[in-house]
């Protein structure tokens, strides 16, 4: 990060700018990295982390820069300001930290537990002949050999690996050739055992130390490392007309043939080379970074180590248990609502829910969204077979879900095969609201059960991300969410359809910012009562600046504000005058914090409410969301006892302040540690 004194002139007077604040919150997940008192396999976890997210923000957000970088420039800078170079140079800084992190911490951690991760370095002689085995048995089935001239046309992959290399023929003369490494069909990691020592290598290092195979009499000059990173924007400008499915599906294809956005590259590729390159491949546009030996560190997860004491001990993941093991659990949601919180629970009660529904003779019809759905979704299965079994199942199937495209396609096709009726995205809009309905017979007529989530209904990112959950038989707020569902089936715009009305169910295009607004605003009525006021929120991200305006006014009110968020926070806390009332906590751990959760004290009953909805532009303008109130003084009571462990973390979770720097939070003396995600998980 840049320092306090540079960065302080460079604030805007009223928001953090969103892409610093996401570096910040990247900076976070590298310092988890760099803690000592994290297991070594989690330390590299983390690492791979960083880099993964970096390469998606330089697929997603560094079109956008350079974009508003042009506009800028055109305007004279006059209406624009333009954050690249502060992006680019924090990026830099960061980009350091990792290699220290790299060769002063992890790879001694490594070399203490007699691991070798040769990184940037020679390979011994003693392991040469295993070495060499393996690229004849391996890595040379694919090796692909590129050689570039003015004729040649070819397109480097997105965040593909390559190597440049500069050869010379017997006359002398250099040519330069590129070479895939093939990670899309072998290990990026090979392991080798010799004298008590686990030697592990990057397959791109095997392919080096075996380069004059592959070239015959020319003498290899150099070999060099790169990568070319696209912009991932699928551009549906024209999604109004026709079959949107078909165009997602071509646009994907293209997605990788996206403009180019960053020329990574290891260091001491010669000028004229990095010039050819820049000519030959098409990347004018690139920003050209200089980082190590290897890239596509986001492998690194994948490292070849077995010792269990490298991750972290398993918590205790608590199923939920029915009152009446061998009963239905729709007859217990019609008694009491239920409320689950992966992945402190178990995510079975989920797949039971779906599976009950499709062989229960008094079903008669099933709605539900899906945005993001598992590879191999059992829930997707369940869907299929209650169609098979003669229900009515309506399922909305998110088709822009960014790089679950393909996938969400795959599903939709195989639901419609199988008698669902699928609807299909709407216009101009994303559907990010998580919610299933059951209709059932009874004998006085027809009830409604529902499930309403804060996350997917994915059970594999139930793993690990925490959510909550709510099993709900509230027959007027199902009702409405049958509204909803209603309104995605005419897939317009909700301005061209009539207003709905919501009472319970906050929604987005529909009441859900106006009700937020509200909400605070009671608060600060109360606050200038006398009333201790209070409001509690947590985020994944925060940036739309009409209800960061409105919590700034709660805080000059004297409303106490207290807000977790994991990401991206456009709101700048501790300005006097200001925000001062206002603190904002990040918490990294072992699970990725998920959950949405909103807290209003209301002199002193509390109000609640949980939901699919980040307050990023994009949610609340440009998608439609559901948030939902809890009810139940007990569940909210659990609720209230989460977010207090999680206000109180003293190990895991950061202050932000007023400069974007994560501050580590200062336990006082006598005052024992708090882990909230560890302390939760004793808890629910």
């Amino acid at each position: 990060m840049p320092d306090k004194k540079t960065k302080k002139n460079q604030l805007p007077d009223r928001f953090f700018d969103r892409d610093l604040s996401w570096l910040s919150f990247n900076a976070r997940v590298l310092a988890e990295a760099q803690r000592e008192s994290v297991p070594l396999m989690e330390r590299i976890r983390f690492l791979s982390i960083y880099s993964s997210n970096l390469d998606e923000f330089y697929r997603v957000r560094v079109p956008t820069l350079m974009a508003l970088q042009t506009l800028a420039t055109k305007s004279g800078g006059r209406d624009l300001v333009d954050v690249l170079p502060d992006v680019t140079q924090t990026i830099h800084t960061q980009q350091e930290q990792f290699g220290q992190t790299m060769i002063t911490q992890i790879l001694p951690a490594l070399l203490r537990h007699n691991i070798r991760l040769l990184y940037n370095e020679p390979i011994p002689d003693v392991i040469l002949p295993a070495v060499h085995d393996a690229f004849a048995h391996d890595a040379a089935t694919f090796l692909h050999i590129i050689p570039l001239s003015e004729r040649t046309d070819f397109f480097p992959e997105n965040n593909t690996l390559y190597l440049v290399i500069a050869h010379a023929d017997p006359d002398g003369t250099e040519r330069i050739s590129l070479v895939r490494v093939p990670t899309h069909h072998l290990p990026r990691f090979y392991s080798f055992h010799h004298g008590g020592t686990q030697y592990i290598l990057f397959l791109e290092d095997i392919i080096r130390a075996n380069l004059g195979k592959a070239f015959g009499e020319d003498r290899i000059l150099t070999c060099h490392s790169f990568k070319v990173t696209r912009d991932a924007e699928l551009d549906l400008n024209d999604e109004f007309e026709g079959n949107l499915a078909k165009k997602i599906e071509r646009k994907i294809t293209q997605r990788e043939l996206g403009f180019a956005t960053r020329f990574l590259h290891e260091p001491g590729i010669p000028s004229h080379i990095l010039a050819y390159l820049k000519k030959q491949l098409g990347l004018k546009k690139a920003t050209f970074v200089q980082g190590g030996a290897h890239h596509n560190l986001k492998d690194l997860a994948s490292l070849p180590l077995k010792d269990p004491s490298f991750s972290y001990e398993p918590w205790t993941t608590r199923p939920y248990i029915p009152h009446n093991p061998q009963g239905s659990l729709c007859e217990e949601i019609r008694d009491r609502d239920i409320l689950l919180h992966p992945p402190y629970h178990t995510y079975h009660a989920v797949l039971r829910f779906f599976n009950e529904a499709s062989i229960d003779p008094y079903v008669t019809r099933i709605y539900v969204t899906l945005y993001r759905v598992a590879h191999d979704s059992r829930i997707a299965h369940a869907l299929i077979n209650a169609a098979r079994n003669g229900k009515k199942v309506t399922v909305f199937v998110e088709l822009k879900a960014r790089f679950d495209e393909a996938n969400n396609l795959h599903w939709m096709k195989k639901m419609k095969a199988s008698g669902v009726q699928v609807i299909q995205s709407l216009p101009g809009l994303k559907v990010h609201a998580k919610m299933a309905m059951l209709k059932r017979k009874t004998v006085t007529g027809t009830e409604y059960l529902g499930l309403l989530a804060t996350g997917n209904f994915n059970e594999s990112t139930a793993r690990f991300y925490t959510d909550h959950i709510l099993f709900t038989a509230h027959q007027p707020m199902l009702l409405e969410i049958e509204k909803v569902f209603r309104f995605l089936k005419q897939k317009r715009r909700p301005g061209a359809t009539p207003s709905i009305a919501f009472r319970y169910l906050l929604v987005g295009q529909f009441n859900l910012q106006q009700q937020f607004l509200q909400l605070i605003e009671r608060e600060i009525a109360f606050a200038r009562k006398g009333i201790p006021a209070a409001i509690t929120i947590k985020l994944n991200n925060l940036e739309d600046k009409v209800l960061i305006s409105k919590l700034y006014d709660a805080s000059r009110a004297g409303v106490h504000v207290s807000l977790i968020v994991r990401s991206v926070c456009c709101l700048i806390p501790g300005v006097p005058g200001m925000s001062e009332n206002i603190t904002v906590r990040r918490i990294i751990d072992r699970y990725l914090e998920h959950g949405r959760v909103f807290i209003f004290r209301n002199a002193g009953d509390e109000e609640i409410f949980l939901g699919s909805a980040d307050w990023m532009n994009r949610n609340i303008y440009r998608r439609v969301e559901v948030c939902f109130p809890l009810r139940d003084n007990a569940l909210k009571t659990v609720v209230k006892n989460i977010a207090q462990l999680q206000l109180q973390d003293t190990e895991q979770a950061v202050l932000l302040d007023d400069h974007l720097q994560n501050i580590p939070v200062t336990r006082p003396p006598g005052v024992a540690p708090v882990r909230s995600q560890q302390q939760i998980a004793e808890m629910i």
